[in-house]
């Protein structure tokens, strides 16, 4: 009797181990839907000695990917490297499992950006507001937060305000950014460097944007009317943007500020 007890208890351990083991998926060390999250929906630079990397709260086997271009995501892990990545925009990771399945989630890369529009000057549209955290309805940590950190925009004519980011459009003109006399579809690229007093406690953030000059709308390239027309119907670029059903080849940055004269 004593026999059969043991043997019993062996298979019902070996049963009980076997279930266990086939609980675990993936890697994951649970079964299920795969709850795709790096921890938060907003993640923040962070100081480092190294680049700073944001990992999956859990990894699975099969392939990573992210859209729009401009976040550093490594296909294998998740991972996301923030360092190398533009931040300021709501990105969409995805994940593939060996199966086919696919979870998908959204990220917001903590950090400022401006709008992809038209600023008339005729019309006293002169200033280009950043939008903070990819939501035009987010407050900017403005109190201990500095923009262009060390002048460098500032020193090119772009007249940015170093208390809140805000870029006065007609001062930059009339500083000479586009030189005496502007031409039309002149564009320069300034670099803005900014640290912010938020979850990134002040971490270096940098954002180029891209200025154009233009005397009236009907001058306007063509080739910029298509960009723009591509940004506004793609993205994930800001909240409350459509998601793209078909991902295109739109690119977000760097972010298009577009002075109309007249």
């Amino acid at each position: 009797m004593r026999r059969i007890r043991s043997v019993f208890h062996l298979i019902f351990f070996v049963a009980s181990a076997l279930s266990l083991s086939s609980c675990k998926k993936d890697g994951s060390g649970t079964a299920g839907a795969y709850d795709l999250n790096y921890g938060d929906s907003v993640l923040y630079l962070r100081p480092s000695s190294g680049d700073y990397i944001v990992y999956p709260a859990t990894q699975r086997a099969g392939e990573y990917s992210a859209f729009p271009e401009g976040i550093e995501i490594n296909d294998k892990t998740g991972a996301i490297n923030l360092t190398k990545s533009e931040t300021g925009l709501r990105y969409r990771i995805t994940h593939t499992a060996p199966d086919g399945t696919v979870t998908t989630t959204k990220v917001v890369l903590s950090g400022i950006t401006f709008p992809d529009r038209f600023y008339h000057l005729s019309q006293n549209d002169t200033i280009a507001f950043p939008v903070y955290n990819a939501n035009s309805s987010s407050p900017l940590p403005i109190t201990g937060s500095i923009f262009d950190d060390g002048g460098g925009a500032n020193s090119s004519g772009c007249e940015v305000k170093t208390t809140n980011g805000q870029i006065n459009l007609a001062q930059t003109v009339r500083n000479g950014l586009f030189g005496a006399t502007p031409v039309n579809d002149d564009r320069k690229d300034i670099e803005i460097v900014y640290r912010l007093n938020d979850g990134s406690n002040k971490t270096v953030n940098k954002l180029k944007v891209r200025l154009y000059y233009y005397t009236s709308m009907a001058t306007v390239a063509p080739d910029l009317l298509q960009t723009l027309a591509d940004r506004q119907n793609g993205g994930v670029f800001l909240r409350g943007e459509a998601i793209l059903q078909t991902e295109q080849a739109a690119k977000p940055r760097p972010p298009c500020v577009i002075i109309i004269a007249n």
